[in-house]
């Protein structure tokens, strides 16, 4: 569920913008990062949300020049108010972790949701965590279930398990082991092993 390091995957996140869309990603993809930081500097200052993130998440990583996490946390919180969904999800992550912002769970709940509601995986998984442990917000195992199942339909292998599990004891949705099955057979089909142990053991055939 929560990455361990959690501030890693922070520093990982993706420049998020398509050739078509912003000047300054076929420099960034050739590693010409002065060029590329004048170019999505350009593009935020125009307004353009996807430039302001990625000039943030340039700031924050020090390319195409020094570090500077002040601006990069005001660029991703321009991106996050413009409605960016990416830029949602690592302010959620900041102040989860309390790197450049006070740590607030109740805030990290906060923009992982309007992430999620956008459909953004990654937050709509973090955002099912808070509610199934109590984190940043009551625990609800009703909307955990929902979230991890919206995530399930993305695809994602361990939302997959996690919601077929919860419909095989009724946590949070009403029991229903045909749909369990179904679900952990989604996942043993993206290969996980446990999954279809599971839906082995629920349809009655061999171990």
């Amino acid at each position: 569920m929560k990455c361990l390091l959690l501030w890693l995957s922070l520093l990982a996140l993706p420049v998020l913008a398509a050739p078509a869309d912003i000047p300054g990603w076929q420099a960034y993809q050739h590693h010409d990062y002065l060029a590329a930081r004048q170019a999505f500097a350009a593009g935020a200052a125009a307004g353009n949300r996807v430039a302001m993130f990625d000039l943030a998440m340039m700031n924050w990583r020090g390319e195409g020049g020094a570090v500077d996490r002040t601006a990069g946390l005001h660029g991703l919180q321009q991106a996050a108010s413009a409605g960016l969904a990416q830029a949602q999800y690592a302010l959620g992550l900041l102040y989860e972790k309390g790197e450049g912002v006070g740590r607030s769970l109740n805030e990290a709940t906060r923009y992982f949701a309007l992430a999620a509601r956008q459909g953004w995986l990654p937050a709509q998984i973090d955002l099912a965590t808070q509610y199934f442990l109590g984190r940043g917000a009551p625990k609800d195992a009703r909307l955990a279930a929902y979230w991890y199942e919206q995530a399930a339909r993305q695809g994602d292998v361990g939302a997959q398990y996690l919601i077929a599990s919860l419909y095989e004891h009724g946590d949070g949705v009403m029991q229903d082991r045909q749909r369990a099955m179904a679900w952990y057979a989604r996942a043993a089909a993206q290969g996980d092993v446990a999954a279809r142990l599971k839906a082995q053991a629920l349809s009655g055939g061999p171990h």
